[in-house]
């Protein structure tokens, strides 16, 4: 029989795997900007949101905090660790008023996480006190993360296209909160249920729209490619037509000079 800790584990295991890869995902836009040396239109807002979701949830974890933790330690040890990365890029390779942003959202971001683990600390002297103001702010912003595709979902409704909410991200955002919200249940964690649980319903929702406007999409799409190859047609057929006189000018021409 399997232990609930054991099971636990392996849950928190598999959701470190899955959180993984959703950190590693923006990794071809940053690919594209360093190729590029520039950051184009790109925001950094969801980088330093996400950095300040990793920096809380690895201070809610660390043992003089929220003992017992270990999983969502390394985790979000790892995602501070990149998305550190990403913003050092954005800040790099950009210029001006969007380099000026970036540092002062970076800073701000360590500023903020660097007060609250001072106050934690210092003036919350058991684990349920710290759990609880930390866990309080994981939450808080864990939501305001998770409220964001909420605009994209709305767009998709209005448009009957799901082309620009790839399925891919839908799925492991599925898993992912699916693997967090049992590995909370299981040893009920009130601050990785409420957020995880709100997630995993976003994006449930999200597959949802998905086997509701796939084949909308599929349609819209095939019509844009059709447009698309008969303006190419249309193109090429006038083209041609603005030619063939001179063309013909040309022959003509050709014996007279000979003469």
């Amino acid at each position: 029989m399997i232990s609930a800790d054991t099971l636990r584990t392996v849950v928190g295991i598999v959701g470190n795997v899955i959180a993984l890869g959703l950190f590693f995902s923006p990794l071809p836009t940053f690919i594209r900007i360093w190729k590029k040396k520039s950051v184009e239109e790109f925001s950094v807002i969801p980088y330093v949101a996400t950095l300040l979701n990793c920096m809380l949830w690895m201070l809610y974890g660390l043992p003089i905090v929220h003992p017992n933790s270990t999983l969502v330690l390394t985790i979000n040890c790892a995602g501070t660790a990149i998305e550190i990365c990403y913003v050092i890029l954005y800040i790099v390779f950009s210029n001006g008023p969007k380099r000026l942003k970036a540092l002062l959202l970076f800073l701000g971001d360590l500023a903020f996480v660097a007060v609250v683990a001072i106050i934690v600390l210092i003036f919350f002297h058991t684990h349920d006190r710290r759990s609880l103001v930390v866990g309080i702010l994981c939450v808080i912003f864990c939501i305001m993360m998770y409220l964001a595709p909420l605009s994209v979902m709305k767009m998709v409704i209005q448009t009957k296209s799901v082309e620009y909410m790839p399925l891919s991200l839908s799925v492991a955002s599925f898993l992912n909160g699916l693997c967090w919200t049992i590995y909370a249940l299981i040893r009920f964690d009130l601050y990785i249920t409420i957020p995880n649980g709100l997630g995993l319903l976003f994006s449930i929702t999200q597959l949802v729209l998905h086997a509701l406007y796939y084949k909308s999409t599929k349609r819209q799409i095939a019509e844009r490619k059709l447009k698309g190859e008969v303006g190419l047609t249309d193109v090429v057929i006038d083209d041609r037509v603005k030619e063939s006189p001179i063309i013909s000018s040309h022959k003509i021409e050709g014996p007279t000079n000979t003469e």
